[in-house]
């Protein structure tokens, strides 16, 4: 018996998610989904990995027989740094959240977070963010997955902010070639209101709240966190109670995202939105 994956080989082909904590992921649920939707055969499970331990799990995984492994907090960097191969949007981020293995038995990695997060906001809830403020809260390897995606929509500007101001300037350092990313201190908001504020930080998984004033919100204001939970995130129920035009959580990113992955890995595209349909009504 391995560590992670049980000796032998899968008897179907065979997917997981991984992280920690893992218990709370809805990502074998749309994953099943997605397949039952267009009559694919696999498995796709939950498998708790902690920090310092992705290259030893996807070796495990890969003498498995495994196919392709979702990688959510805090190993998204982590599975960057394994990978032999990057698509252009990992390569960019500087961290992978999808992960499959080449011909040749090498690691791919792709970021499906920023194409799941635009498309959620765009398509699914009707806000362009071409000519938005944009405030992005965070820089870590959530944080970082969603920049180039965001930049793609052509927003007026993106700012960023973060608990360590040394990690939200060297992401903004990163995309100097593409745009000028404004820092902007942890706790305040830049001077000209966003329009759209953006949590990428892990504080809803704990029961907490990022410090940002008040005033960062109006009436028009989208706010959107990137984390899910059955009930309001506090990021949610904090930009609610201010009035904001749309304070969204990130159920509907995680399928969108999902989508991307499985048809990098199975080359088929299957319907998104009876499947948040689905998991909102279940919670």
């Amino acid at each position: 018996m391995g560590r992670w994956f049980p000796a032998g080989r899968a008897d179907l082909p065979y997917f997981c998610v991984v992280g920690s904590p893992i218990a709370h992921s809805k990502s074998p649920a749309i994953h099943g989904a997605f397949a039952a939707q267009l009559d694919v055969q696999l498995r796709y499970e939950r498998v708790e990995v902690e920090a310092g331990q992705l290259a030893a799990a996807v070796a495990e995984f890969q003498a498995y027989g495994g196919r392709g492994m979702n990688v959510t907090l805090p190993l998204k960097e982590e599975a960057w740094q394994l990978a032999a191969s990057r698509t252009p949007r990992a390569a960019q981020a500087g961290a992978a959240n999808t992960l499959w293995f080449t011909d040749d038995g090498a690691v791919a990695v792709d970021n499906t977070d920023g194409a799941g997060l635009v498309r959620d906001l765009e398509v699914n809830h009707g806000v362009s963010l071409a000519g938005r403020r944009i405030l992005l809260l965070g820089a870590g390897g959530a944080a970082r997955g969603v920049v180039p995606a965001l930049l793609d929509a052509a927003p007026a500007s993106l700012a960023i902010s973060n608990r360590t101001p040394a990690r939200a300037a060297a992401l903004c350092a990163s995309f100097v070639d593409r745009a000028v990313l404004e820092v902007v201190p942890w706790g305040q908001a830049p001077e000209t209101r966003p329009d759209v504020i953006i949590n990428g930080t892990t504080l809803s998984l704990h029961g907490e709240l990022p410090p940002l004033p008040a005033t960062a919100v109006a009436a028009g204001s989208v706010c959107y966190d990137m984390m899910y939970a059955n009930e309001a995130t506090p990021f949610v129920a904090w930009a609610r109670g201010l009035g904001a035009r749309l304070a969204l959580d990130g159920l509907g990113m995680l399928v969108e995202q999902a989508a991307e992955s499985f048809a990098r890995w199975h080359d088929l595209r299957p319907a998104t939105a009876p499947v948040i349909a689905a998991l909102r009504g279940a919670r």
